[in-house]
């Protein structure tokens, strides 16, 4: 399993970096479902999550070259793959917009709550959670429905695994959240209707 995740990460974003169709950026306009202002949250967060990793690589240790560990309970990459893209070796015929809102709502949560269970340092994760929150609460209001208790730190680990963790799992929401951002900008840019 360690030799997955060491192989995982590479290979995502190879995937990210050569197929076209994920690559790009889209123009962003007012034509789709999703606000604009959902553009603008989730490029925030992903911002802020880049600033909380560097924040982190002065202060604890250099999570940039850690391993990530992702949300792998949702589909978000290939729901949120665009009409017609090759990347995944398949031609994906349709977007389905209602399945990737929905993987993203579940990502969002599944994070918040992890991030909202890092008591010892919710200094460094405070203003991710906030921007989290925003775009939770603005355009995937859905997803706000929170236990705590899920993403709550095992009490068997000490200290530096639990930064240690911290460290891969925001390592992993930014890779999310890069999928999350061209998925929402996809989406407003009405693309996917076309």
């Amino acid at each position: 399993m360690p030799l997955v995740k060491l192989y995982f990460t590479p290979a995502l974003l190879l995937l990210v970096l050569t197929c076209p169709q994920v690559s790009r950026s889209l123009p962003v306009t007012s034509r789709g479902p999703l606000k604009e202002s959902c553009v603008s949250y989730a490029n925030t967060l992903l911002r802020n999550i880049t600033d909380t990793l560097t924040q982190m690589e002065e202060h604890v240790f250099n999570c940039l070259q850690l391993n990530v560990e992702l949300n792998m309970t949702t589909s978000t990459p290939s729901a949120c793959a665009p009409k017609e893209s090759k990347c995944s070796g398949t031609v994906k015929a349709e977007f389905d917009q209602e399945s990737c809102v929905t993987n993203i709502g579940e990502d969002l949560h599944h994070y918040y709550e992890f991030l909202s269970a890092q008591t010892d340092y919710s200094s460094l994760v405070s203003t991710v959670l906030l921007r989290l929150r925003e775009l939770m609460e603005n355009c995937f209001p859905w997803s706000l429905q929170i236990d705590v208790s899920k993403g709550a730190a095992s009490k068997d680990e000490n200290s530096f695994d639990r930064r240690l963790r911290l460290c891969k799992v925001l390592r992993g929401f930014q890779v999310r959240c890069i999928t999350m951002n061209r998925a929402i900008g996809y989406m407003n840019s009405g693309e996917h209707t076309k």
